[in-house]
């Protein structure tokens, strides 16, 4: 009798699961993305991997991170999603609830200050991200959007503490905040963002010292028969410390982290811009042309003056789509990271490394 009772709860159990599956909309989706790129490096002033100072070249053969499977849910006015990456890691899980006025999402996905105007493919689709357009990436959160505004309550990012070992807790108050608006018509838009974040590092003693990071900025863009033109900037504080993605490359100040002197924190000051360009020729092929900038500064007497770093990116592709989905992606492209410029007490100036690359990444969606 008992095993009846537990076969039939099981059956009930499974049949319940499967109806709830069967009212709601799923939609599967994936996306195979594979990197064949040269690329030449000169390390400047640096010594490179292997001791020397000199140039030296690599080619990438690989499947890109960013290769992904998910699916988009919806069932009335809630819905949802999950996007797996090839790490295997969880790119986006949420839900969402359409209340008619607006929408509230509950999650991790893409938060407001994202935007996604470059189609740079080197370096796993770098798209000019940490290089002139600001990047948080896809953050646990709570977001409210009424119509082209978003504002949304994110997960804090807490794991910059650089005060020589001194700390003994981290301790927040409110989350970080988030909010963008989008104005478009068919020929142009207009997307300014801003981003607050604040907690503070404690000592033994309970004292604290605030590590506070900020961004704010707009990007826009233009449309005109098959051309289209998209450009902006932000100013920002601490990048590093906010847990934005600081893009290809590496090394000093570029990482956009506040500087402990001792006795405060040195915030970090940075602002980048962008501009692309992009024309499709015909269904089949397109061509995109792109800049990126970026600059981070600290500049104090406690640290000996002003210490700053910039790195440019210059890139050019063809995408051609063989088939509906299936993309090849010739690019050639340039990365220059310039000086680091340092007071003469800690050294003077350092020629940083520059990269140039050439190839293709190979696409197929599904």
């Amino acid at each position: 009798m008992k095993k009846t009772i537990v076969i039939f709860a099981a059956f009930a159990l499974v049949f319940g699961f499967a109806a709830t599956t069967m009212a709601a909309d799923w939609d599967f989706y994936g996306s195979a993305r594979f990197a064949t790129f040269y690329t030449t490096s000169d390390q400047g002033s640096p010594t490179n991997p292997a001791g020397l100072n000199d140039d030296y070249s690599s080619t990438q053969w690989a499947l890109q991170g960013n290769s992904r499977i998910g699916a988009t849910v919806s069932n009335g006015d809630v819905g949802g999603g999950f996007e797996y990456g090839s790490g295997p890691n969880l790119r986006k899980l949420y839900g969402t609830w359409n209340f008619g006025a607006g929408e509230l999402l509950v999650g991790q996905t893409y938060t407001p200050t994202v935007q996604f105007y470059s189609n740079q493919v080197f370096a796993s689709d770098n798209d000019l991200l940490g290089v002139g357009q600001f990047y948080n990436g896809r953050q646990p959160m709570i977001q409210l959007k009424m119509g082209g505004f978003k504002v949304a309550l994110v997960t804090p990012v807490t794991d910059f503490d650089d005060r020589g070992g001194v700390e003994a807790a981290t301790e927040v108050t409110i989350p970080k905040i988030e909010l963008a608006y989008k104005f478009s018509t068919d020929m142009f838009f207009v997307e300014p963002m801003a981003g607050y974040q604040t907690y503070d590092i404690l000592n033994a003693d309970g004292d604290g010292e605030s590590v506070d990071s900020y961004v704010f900025g707009a990007y826009a863009g233009v449309m005109f028969g098959p051309a289209s033109v998209y450009f902006g900037g932000y100013y920002a504080e601490n990048t590093g410390a906010y847990g934005a993605f600081q893009g290809y490359g590496s090394g000093t100040l570029f990482e956009g982290n506040p500087v402990w002197d001792g006795s405060e924190l040195q915030d970090n000051e940075e602002y980048g811009g962008i501009l692309v360009v992009n024309f499709k020729i015909n269904d089949m092929l397109s061509a995109e042309g792109g800049i990126g900038y970026k600059s981070n500064e600290i500049d104090s007497s406690s640290v000996g003056g002003k210490w700053e770093t910039e790195v440019m990116s210059y890139y050019v592709n063809l995408p051609i789509q063989l088939a509906d989905g299936v993309f090849i992606t010739p690019e050639i492209g340039y990365f220059d990271f310039g000086d680091y410029k340092r007071p003469a007490s800690a050294g003077g100036d350092v020629d940083q490394e520059s990269d140039t690359y050439f190839g293709a990444k190979w696409q197929i969606n599904f």
